[in-house]
């Protein structure tokens, strides 16, 4: 497996899709037994992940496929964990000649973000995998100092909570879904923001999480991943990528840069990413990784859109039937 840009060139030089969006997931899609199929089933796969385990020095397929599940959850393992295992589902979809158009668009949620630069080209392999390494050595560390909480919270209108997180000190998250969005901030401020969302009618269920991510308390993280931003070899991404701070497409190296720096402390507009795309011509959605998370979301955002989540082998021939 090679470093360069080249690991995916076949995605960019594949005939133009302008209604197709690949889409990558972020942390707390991980679950032991991940990529176990594709290491077994496909040469590309298993190559990546050999290259990813070695680059890392870190027992990465053994905690992926065994677990347990503590030491998969932890965040400095779990996000590479995740960003190797949908890059070996990308790398299979591909050598199976599954996946035979370039995307319009491509996004990834939070950790996603960083998948989506090297499908993108914007990145190599393995220097995006030891800066996604470090961004959850950085996140663990920041959880530890200024611990935080997270809650999900189902069936209020974004304003309604936006006010109700400024009357309790707590932030906007994640935007994920109509009426399914995430809070954080300190424990007491995110318990005081479920009391009330509770009171106005709307679900809200703690996450379990090793700290508040995307708000101000990943302040630290953020100045240290800044850092290692600059010395990344990002480039101009060869594919649009949607970002998750913005809900635009960027290409330019600088862009790109900024949006990795920005988004550790700020929301996820995810919900607003799809609808971006949709609004600008993308009907297939196609998710690479592990959880099927954001194939969900994607149905409770656009319910007319053709949505695949494509994990290990099982469903390469019906997105082959995509083309057909």
């Amino acid at each position: 497996m090679t470093a360069g840009p080249a690991d995916f060139a076949a995605l960019w030089q594949a005939p133009p899709d302008p209604g197709l969006a690949l889409l990558f997931p972020g942390q707390g899609s991980q679950q032991v037994g991940m990529g176990r199929a594709l290491y077994e089933a496909s040469p590309p796969a298993r190559q990546l992940m050999e290259a990813a385990e070695a680059a890392l020095g870190i027992p990465l397929l053994r905690i992926m496929f065994e677990g347990p599940a503590d030491e998969l959850t932890d965040t400095a393992n779990a996000q590479p964990a995740i960003f190797t295992a949908s890059l070996a589902s990308l790398a299979a979809a591909l050598q199976a000649g599954a996946l035979a158009r370039r995307p319009a668009f491509v996004a990834g949620h939070s950790l996603g973000e960083y998948t989506a630069l090297v499908a993108a080209g914007a990145l190599p392999f393995l220097e995006a995998l030891r800066l996604v390494r470090r961004r959850g050595e950085l996140m663990a560390q920041a959880g530890r100092e200024r611990p935080g909480a997270m809650a999900a919270i189902i069936g209020l209108d974004d304003g309604r909570l936006e006010e109700l997180c400024r009357e309790a000190g707590a932030q906007v998250c994640n935007y994920n879904s109509p009426g399914q969005t995430v809070i954080g901030g300190a424990p007491e401020t995110v318990s005081a923001a479920m009391e009330r969302a509770r009171s106005l009618g709307a679900k809200a269920v703690p996450l379990r999480v090793s700290g508040a991510f995307h708000t101000s308390l990943m302040e630290p993280a953020a100045v240290e991943l800044a850092r290692a931003i600059d010395e990344a070899p990002i480039g101009d991404a060869l594919v649009p990528l949607v970002g998750n701070t913005c809900a635009r497409p960027l290409t330019a190296a600088a862009d790109l840069k900024h949006e990795l720096k920005a988004q550790l402390t700020s929301p996820v507009f995810w919900r607003q990413s799809l609808e971006a795309m949709a609004a600008a011509g993308a009907c297939r959605f196609l998710e690479m990784g592990p959880g099927g998370v954001l194939a969900g979301l994607v149905r409770r955002t656009l319910p007319g859109a053709l949505v695949l989540a494509v994990d290990g082998t099982d469903n390469l021939e019906e997105l082959a039937k995509w083309w057909t």
